[in-house]
């Protein structure tokens, strides 16, 4: 692997880092459908300001989501909303996977 390939995997992997944790991948889907403020999210998810903004600049860095500032009330939206396309492969994953564990029960 040349030094641009392993740039460009680098890169690959500080997105899907980004959304390798529960909270965020569940926010990036409720992104996915149209931007939110952070306060929809804190009404949402059981945790606070601070966390939330946590992980909506974890997946900021990544170039997952923009924000946009309005006032007191930061908006987020998805910047590239094709990155959540894989997700329907990752359920086929998983479905597959609970197919091979059932049939070593049966």
């Amino acid at each position: 692997m040349n030094a641009k390939e392993k740039n460009l995997y680098e890169a690959k992997a500080k997105v899907l880092k980004a959304l390798a944790h529960p909270t965020r991948l569940w926010m990036a889907e409720q992104l996915s459908a149209g931007e939110m403020c952070v306060c929809e999210f804190v009404d949402q998810i059981d945790a606070d300001f601070s966390t939330i903004s946590k992980h909506l600049s974890v997946m900021k860095q990544a170039g997952i989501v923009e924000d946009d500032k309005r006032g007191k009330q930061v908006y987020y939206k998805m910047k590239v909303p094709c990155v959540m396309n894989f997700m329907g492969c990752v359920e086929a994953v998983i479905e597959s996977n609970a197919k091979a564990q059932a049939a070593l029960v049966s």
